[in-house]
This record gives C-alpha cells, structure tokens and sequence, in this order.
C-alpha cells in the first residue's frame, strides 16, 4: 500500500459513531446545507418500504429540542418496477419518481447508474446521499454515517459507507466483483483508491457541486466511476469512508454478477484510456457515449447441453448533468 493511502486512512475513515444525530443537527443547521436521500429502486417492494419507514421517522422529521431534521428529501427514484415498489414507498411516505418523467424528451436506458443520473434533476439538496432499496433490517447509521463528513469535513467531497456484507455461512462473504473485479481494477490503476473497503457499495453520499460535473455509466459501472473520477478531479483527501456495521441484502447469482463486472471494466476502461485530464466537462451534449458490449454465458438447456446466451451489456455514459440544458435552467430558476 503507498504511504499517501495509510496517510488517508487514518485520516479519512471514521465509525458511524464518531458524529452523533446531535452534532450533525448543529452543523446542518449552522450551514444551512440541505440533504436529499436517493433510493433507486427496481421491483423492491419487500424491503423498500421498511427504509423509507426508518428515514422517515429517525431522520426526516424534526428532532425534538431542535425541530431540525437531517433529511430533507426522500426520494424513491422507480426505474421501471412492474411489482408494488411505487405503491409501497409512497404509502410509507416517499416522495416516488419514475425514471422516465425527469428529462422525458430523452428516452431511459436501464441501468442503476442511469437512475442516479437522473435522480439529480429530481432532487434539489445540497448533498444527494444514494440508500439502495433492497437492504434488509436497515439502520438509519447507513444515512447519517455518510453524510455525517459532508456536514461537518468541508474538504470532503464523496463519503462512501464500508461493512461487512455476508453471504450465507460466512460472516464477510458477500461483495464477490469487489474483490474478483474491481479491487484489482483499483490496485493495478489507482492504487491511490486501494484504501476504500466497499469500493463498489450503493451507499454514499456527495456533494451536488461535485456530482454534476462527474460523467455517470448508466449500468453498474457508476460506482467506481464516480470514485475514479472524483480522485482525478479533486484528489484523495476529497474522499472518505465511514465504517456504518453490517450490510443485509439480497445476492445475486453469478450471471449477473458476470454482467456486473463487464459493465465495471467496461468503466475502469474508459477510464485509463482517456486518462486524467478530460474528467471535469468532458462530455459536452445530451448524448450518451458508446454503445453495448455483448457478453457470452452459457446455460444448459432441456437436453443437458451447454447453450451459449448473449447479453448486452449497456456501456455508455451520461454527461456531466451540468451541461444538460434542463438542470441549468432549474438551478438558474
């Protein structure tokens, strides 16, 4: 490990209880920072509810002696469920969103990162902190956790949330394209980003100054995009970790996990060839950039044979929501 990442983390990675509810009133009430919470959701109505429900009730409403919530906005960003999700997150007090009423002229494409993207039209907080919808006995630590150093670490630009992720019999077993894919990916390019425990985790927070300059990968590849791309434009004391326990999801089999690592090489790609300079503005225009890339995986069929089943993964990428016409007239507005 470089000395500049042992230097970081020690310096940049805290417990969630480090910075108490109280403390984050205070700051947030000394800065006048608002804060959106983001769930992007795809058929979760089994889980999305209860999150909502937390939020709601430790966190967006307003503390007694204080009357200062941390939250702000809650918002279910609905990509496309065909299950109750829309229904369940509102009945729990979400203010939900489909994916395809923000920026209605240009048609969605699926993928979580596309969600994200467009969630910042959505939303109108100084920080946007990103909860995915399929946890499960969900603590209000995962929020005030990563939004905790963005209240009160002005030098601090993207918090990411790290803990155990189990998987069955074993106590850290889950986060396998973590491990396999992108911590590799990370050590071997960026080996200043070698220090992050859940590089690839779907909790975080950032600042809206920061996430609208950042291109978005509209499938999986957006985690370690933004990670990536927040290093090369502002350096690593921009970024941060705070340890928030254990994380309880579902896990997924390992097709889709192969087509979750092809998105995120697909990034890491991108990446190191365009290299350091072109982050910020890059992309000027509304169009995504690229295409799909077609992943061959293999099935047996009713006979017992192996079939081979093509996929396309989706590669591209949003602009900079900055350059996007829409924002900029709602942020003048």
């Amino acid at each position: 490990m470089l000395d500049e990442v042992g230097r970081w983390l020690r310096r940049r990675s805290w417990r969630v209880a480090d910075r108490p509810l109280e403390n984050l009133l205070a700051a947030k009430r000394r800065t006048g920072t608002t804060v959106s919470v983001v769930l992007p959701a795809l058929d979760e109505e089994a889980t999305v509810g209860d999150i909502v429900s937390v939020i709601r009730r430790d966190l967006a409403t307003p503390h007694p002696g204080t009357g200062t919530a941390l939250v702000d906005e809650l918002i279910v960003m609905n990509s496309g469920s065909t299950d109750r999700t829309a229904e369940v997150a509102a009945a729990a007090g979400a203010e939900v969103v489909h994916r395809d009423e923000v920026l209605p002229r240009l048609p969605p494409r699926p993928g979580k990162g596309e969600v994200l993207w467009r969630s910042l039209l959505a939303t109108s907080g100084d920080i946007v902190c990103f909860v995915d919808a399929d946890l499960r006995e969900f603590s209000p630590d995962f929020v005030t956790g990563i939004v905790g150093p963005l209240l009160t670490e002005p030098d601090v630009h993207l918090v990411k949330a790290m803990y155990d992720r189990p998987l069955r019999d074993s106590p850290a077993g889950g986060g396998r394209v973590t491990e396999l894919v992108a911590r590799p990916l990370l050590n071997l390019h960026w080996p200043r980003l070698a220090g992050l425990v859940q590089p690839l985790g779907g909790e975080y927070a950032a600042r809206r100054s920061l996430l609208e300059r950042l291109p978005f990968p509209v499938g999986y590849g957006v985690e370690l995009a933004l990670l990536v791309d927040t290093l090369e434009l502002l350096g690593l004391d921009a970024l941060a970790q705070v340890d928030v326990g254990v994380r309880l999801h579902r896990n997924q089999d390992g097709q889709a996990l192969g087509r979750m690592a092809t998105a995120i090489h697909a990034a890491a790609e991108r990446r190191i060839a365009r290299g350091p300079a072109t982050v910020d503005g890059a992309h000027s225009g509304i169009e995504a950039l690229s295409g799909g890339t077609a992943l061959t995986q293999f099935e047996r069929d009713g006979t017992g044979c192996f079939v081979p089943r093509g996929h396309l993964v989706d590669v591209e990428e949003r602009p900079p929501m900055r350059t996007v016409p829409e924002y900029g007239q709602r942020i003048a507005a």
